[in-house]
């Protein structure tokens, strides 16, 4: 196995910087509406942060991170893909058992799933949404012409 680049660890970082932006607008957003909602509404505050911390995330690490040019849609697809899988596996088994039935703290439940999606949406994005795309993005490329200079 190869040793991961200097540039994969910063992009790793970068990642897990706007990550926790993102987490910071998750955990925001389910915090407000906990205020209006009680606990039986545990899923639907779920799925609104989830859907507001990941369009959050998905903006930022396309520019930033990934600074990738490809199609936009496309790549929101993918996204929206691995989220189809991850949301209900994540909050679904959360609330039914975490919450619901061992009467964990909703804020604990909610921040190992966003551990867990760090993880694997990492994986993810860098290898199958972006891929090859990595880099391609105006920024990326004025910065490897001064670079070259």
């Amino acid at each position: 196995m190869g040793r991961i680049s200097k540039k994969e660890w910063l992009r790793t970082l970068k990642f897990l910087f706007f990550s926790i932006s993102a987490g910071i607008v998750q955990i925001a957003s389910f915090a407000f509406m906990t205020i209006f909602l009680d606990d039986t509404f545990y899923r639907f505050k779920s799925y609104i942060a989830l859907t507001l911390s990941v369009v959050w995330n998905f903006t930022i690490n396309r520019k930033f991170t990934f600074q990738s040019a490809n199609n936009i849609n496309i790549a929101m697809l993918k996204t929206l893909c691995f989220y189809i899988v991850f949301a209900p596996l994540s909050i679904e088994l959360a609330d039914m058992y975490l919450v619901q039935t061992l009467h964990w703290n909703e804020f604990l439940v909610i921040a190992c799933s966003m551990v867990i999606n760090f993880i694997t949406e990492l994986l993810y994005q860098r290898l199958f949404v972006y891929g090859k795309s990595v880099d391609t993005n105006k920024r990326a490329q004025e910065k490897a012409k001064l670079e070259k200079k």
